[in-house]
């Protein structure tokens, strides 16, 4: 695909050790294969290939750091930092997604816009075709997934060089991604919760979920059904003995994605809400930007939003940025895998509390944002995670109606009404 050309040349080799044998090639050659596969699904179709209504703003080049640590996971470190990067500024670690670069998340996902903004800055790691044949985080890989090893640890590296060279704080440090990025999110979060405040995962997978290139495909789609304390267990195993404070998570999911299942985005709410001991349901919920994205949050004993899920109507796999010069508005869509929706970058930096506000509003009794309806086969329903399959049936979430057998041919309209419950639409649906 020519569009995601590597931005700059890929590390020494002598930065990974070579993995040699007969077990290497087949596991290379097993990675290749889901990567190739991952890549050519996130194409979105003809109908989500966004054309621009304006060029991509002109970036600056990212700032490429040599040396900032042992590198075991064979990264690259780049930067934005802002002109005027005050003392003891805030992080956010930047993951792209597969087939992309770190520039070309840059130019298109809009968090130097914000940087700019709010005076933080932001840390680009970088994968190669060396590590993933598609350029993909290795989210699935156990040695590049757990704490001391491979691309986490080189990733933790990089929050350690900035504070030592940039002045950071530490106390103030974020991370996010889509899709693989989205997914190595919720391994830096699991793995290091004691380095990072928040994160936020778009269009990603719950850590815990693969092991291997076989179980990654299914996480991806259909997603993994567990139960919240089943969830929470693989972060705990992830550190043992941490006892918290645990990072909060904002959770972004379009609800037409196609690569990687809307039911992702429930069950990473799961997993989080269990690790920091809070119930699935919502204490507030609204709506975000013109286009309604669904917004529930879930908070802490103390009323602070611990959990959040933005679902976003209409879109597929992909960063929903809003092109123009508003304040809530960034981005560009003249690359694939950036939808015009809304601009998530700006919510994203309001949830790691970096726009200046510090205060959130009471807890109040959920405001029930207005009804969505969809009109799908029990499969897609599942697959969606609108219903869950037992014994070869489907069940509504939340209300638990039938719905019928498990099959692409039974079709239902269900309402949500409330966040996460879902019946069998009569009469008017939005």
């Amino acid at each position: 695909m020519p569009y995601v050309t590597p931005s700059h040349p890929a590390p020494s080799p002598r930065s990974r050790p070579r993995r040699g044998g007969r077990w290497s090639r087949a596991v290379s050659a097993l990675a290749a294969a889901l990567t190739l596969a991952t890549g050519a699904a996130l194409v979105p179709p003809a109908a989500e290939a966004q054309a621009a209504t304006a060029a991509p703003r002109a970036a600056a080049a990212l700032e490429r750091v040599a040396n900032f640590g042992a590198n075991p996971g064979a990264l690259t470190m780049y930067v934005h930092r802002p002109a005027a990067l005050p003392a003891n500024a805030p992080v956010v670690v930047a993951l792209h997604g597969c087939t992309q670069s770190a520039q070309v998340y840059a130019d298109n996902s809009g968090l130097d816009t914000f940087a700019d903004r709010h005076g933080f800055l932001v840390v680009y790691a970088e994968t190669t075709t060396a590590n993933n044949a598609n350029k993909c985080f290795n989210w699935f890989q156990p040695g590049d997934t757990r704490r001391g090893q491979g691309e986490a640890a080189s990733i933790r590296q990089m929050v350690a060089h900035a504070t030592t060279a940039y002045g950071t704080d530490p106390a103030k440090t974020h991370v996010t991604g889509l899709s693989a990025g989205g997914a190595m999110t919720s391994v830096m979060l699991a793995a290091y919760p004691e380095v990072f405040a928040a994160g936020a995962v778009v269009a990603g997978i719950p850590y815990g979920c693969g092991v291997d290139v076989v179980s990654a495909f299914s996480c991806m789609s259909p997603g993994a059904d567990r139960t919240p304390a089943a969830w929470a267990q693989a972060v705990r195993d992830a550190h043992p003995g941490f006892a918290g404070p645990w990072p909060k998570v904002a959770i972004w999911h379009g609800d037409n994605d196609p690569t990687v299942a809307p039911r992702n985005a429930d069950e990473l709410r799961d997993q989080w809400t269990a690790v920091h001991g809070i119930g699935q349901t919502p204490s507030r919920t609204s709506t975000l930007g013109p286009n309604n994205t669904r917004r529930s949050e879930y908070a802490a004993a103390g009323g602070q939003t611990a959990v959040e899920v933005d679902k976003v109507p209409g879109i597929g796999h992909g960063t929903p940025v809003a092109p123009g010069s508003g304040p809530e508005q960034c981005g560009a869509t003249g690359t694939q895998h950036f939808i015009a929706s809304i601009c998530s970058s700006y919510w994203i930096t309001e949830f790691f509390g970096l726009d200046g506000t510090t205060t959130e509003p009471p807890v109040d009794p959920p405001t029930d944002p207005p009804a969505a309806c969809w009109t799908a086969s029990n499969y897609e329903h599942v697959r969606t995670g609108r219903a869950t399959t037992t014994g070869g049936y489907v069940y509504a979430k939340g209300s638990g109606q039938n719905l019928g057998l498990y099959n692409t041919f039974v079709t239902h309209t269900l309402k949500e009404s409330p966040a996460g419950h879902y019946t069998i639409a009569t009469g008017s649906c939005p």
